[in-house]
């Protein structure tokens, strides 16, 4: 007799979603830095820094993360933590020029962002079954990524309506002022939720070694790669359009588009397939879409169509990635695979884009797209590796049965 596995409350998981979908708007803002920056005198160089701090800081946000799940509660963490990324917004439009109090604003952004980036998907596994994970994963990163489109986009409104770029940092802190209301009052209710799976989430030295000698270590690696795509194109997307006469509000409408529209309608497909076929094909399409970048682009048709591919390749393979550091980790490693996974895209989205502004003031954009198609063609090589690998195992299996 089959037992049904724990039904998700509709209203809690979607509250859940509105929270995670305000406070990305403080990230997402962070794409419009080298546009900041750039009207106060700097360049994509000092952008490149005031991103890249946050990497430092997300460093202790994760290994922290976990221990504050355990002692306070994960929504409690993640709205306590939500506080820094208000402040982070507030300050990066109050600031003055480009100098080191944007650096200061920049690890606070990495603290808040990490702990909650972090605990989400933890939140997730604790709620349903493994067979759930990726459907419910899809639909949070769906909205995260829905907030995350939203920031750019605030700023293009801003300016089209004759405000400064600074508007959209201050509606980004009163999002995200709202959405650590929203995560406090959710604490109690997610308590009483029901779990399959009991769920402690710091982690330690052992469990980190397990996770890194599992399978789990290749969904691992290939995030850090696609945050280093992700980064790289997202951060400095208003050099690029600018370099080409184009509206960088094409970019995040395309990609925000075609990102959210697949995760929420074809994510639940996809995710059904064999995973390893599917993260293969969708980080093929996104590297066929930084090709587009590279040597297509010269419309803004083509650039919506390069960013819808980038949204669609992207936004799919996060999804299938990230329920096989779940579902790959060994047995009691879940939320430790998941701390590691998130990570390893920190240091991917935060800390390459100190690499690219360096690399657009000294050799220019052109360059800068190579060395992201070049990263995207490692992480399609995982992928290809790893079939190769599962079919070799396969047929030395049968040889021996």
């Amino acid at each position: 007799m089959s037992i049904a596995p724990p039904q998700v409350s509709s209203k809690l998981f979607g509250l859940f979603c509105l929270a995670s979908y305000l406070l990305s708007l403080s990230y997402g803002s962070t794409f419009l830095l080298s546009l900041l920056i750039g009207s106060r005198g700097g360049n994509e160089h000092d952008a490149g820094n005031v991103i890249s701090a946050a990497m430092l800081s997300t460093f202790a946000a994760v290994i922290v993360s976990g221990h504050l799940s355990d002692l306070l509660g994960t929504a409690r963490s993640i709205a306590l933590f939500g506080v820094l990324l208000v402040a982070a917004s507030l300050g990066f439009a109050l600031t003055p020029g480009f100098g080191n109090l944007l650096l200061f604003f920049g690890l606070l952004l990495g603290l808040g962002w990490g702990v909650f980036y972090t605990l989400g998907p933890i939140i997730v596994a604790s709620l349903v079954t493994p067979a759930q994970r990726a459907k419910y994963f899809a639909l949070l990163s769906g909205s995260m990524m829905t907030g995350i489109g939203s920031g750019p986009l605030l700023g293009r409104a801003a300016s089209a309506l004759g405000y400064p770029v600074t508007a959209a940092f201050y509606l980004a802190a009163l999002a995200s002022l709202i959405g650590v209301v929203l995560f406090w009052r959710l604490d109690a209710q997610l308590k009483k939720a029901p779990s399959p799976t009991a769920t402690v989430a710091s982690i330690s030295w052992r469990t980190t070694a397990q996770v890194l000698s599992s399978r789990a270590l290749f969904p691992i690696i290939m995030v850090g790669l696609g945050g280093c795509v992700f980064g790289g194109l997202s951060s400095f997307q208003t050099s690029y359009a600018a370099s080409r006469s184009l509206d960088y509000s094409l970019f995040f409408f395309g990609f925000m588009g075609a990102a959210i529209s697949s995760r929420m309608l074809i994510a639940g497909f996809v995710v059904k397939r064999d995973p390893f076929r599917a993260s293969c094909l969708l980080s093929g399409l996104m590297m066929g879409s930084i090709v587009m970048f590279g040597f297509v682009v010269d419309s803004g048709f083509s650039y919506v169509l390069a960013a819808m591919m980038l949204g669609v390749g992207y936004g799919l393979t996060y999804s299938v990635i990230n329920g096989l550091a779940a579902n790959e980790a060994p047995s009691g490693t879940t939320a430790q695979s998941l701390l590691l996974f998130s990570l390893s895209y920190f240091i991917g989205v935060f800390g390459f884009p100190l690499l690219a502004g360096k690399i657009i003031v000294e050799h220019g954009m052109a360059t800068l797209l190579l060395t992201v198609l070049a990263v995207a063609l490692l992480n399609w090589l995982i992928t290809v590796g790893r079939l190769i690998w599962r079919r070799v195992v396969s047929h030395k299996s049968l040889q021996q049965a």
